[in-house]
């Protein structure tokens, strides 16, 4: 049996994405997540992107690997990559940055991960934690934007 493993990385977009194209991404990232049995949470935050990918090891580094193709995706760091014992991002949040608080209001699952969501709160107090709120504090962000980001819950 493969072994269930989280790994984090960060990258940059060449380009800022606008409200479109996020919610497309988060269709497609829902059927693929579904689809290798991937959980975890993607944030966006002003062309930024920090990932948690959890699943078996195989499917884990094979969307890696694709994201790693992707030409959205640039300077790409592999935070960390170990074995877990148990899921912690089940259904947990995709964020968004120039999108209104009006227009994503009526999107279901919405947080506000910068500004300390409780989801965020609740989570234990492990690496996966960690690395989140140094992200949330600007390490591994470039160009950080002055405006609050969105968050959409990422339900695979």
């Amino acid at each position: 049996m493969n072994m269930l493993t989280h790994l984090i990385y960060a990258s940059t977009s060449p380009r800022e994405f606008d409200r479109q194209e996020l919610l497309i991404l988060l269709k497609k990232a829902r059927a693929t997540n579904a689809m290798l049995d991937i959980t975890g949470m993607l944030l966006y935050e002003n062309k930024n992107f920090f990932q948690v990918l959890e699943g078996s090891e195989s499917a884990v580094m094979q969307l890696f690997e694709e994201i790693c193709a992707d030409k959205r995706h640039q300077a790409i760091v592999r935070i960390i990559q170990e074995p877990i014992a148990k899921r912690s991002f089940c259904d947990w949040t995709m964020s968004f940055s120039n999108v209104s608080r009006e227009e994503l209001c009526n999107i279901e699952g919405l947080n506000d991960f910068f500004e300390g969501n409780s989801v965020f709160l609740q989570l234990d107090g492990g690496r996966a934690k960690k690395l989140l709120a140094a992200f949330q504090r600007g390490r591994w962000r470039h160009k950080l934007a002055p405006h609050p980001t969105m968050a959409l819950e990422h339900v695979p």
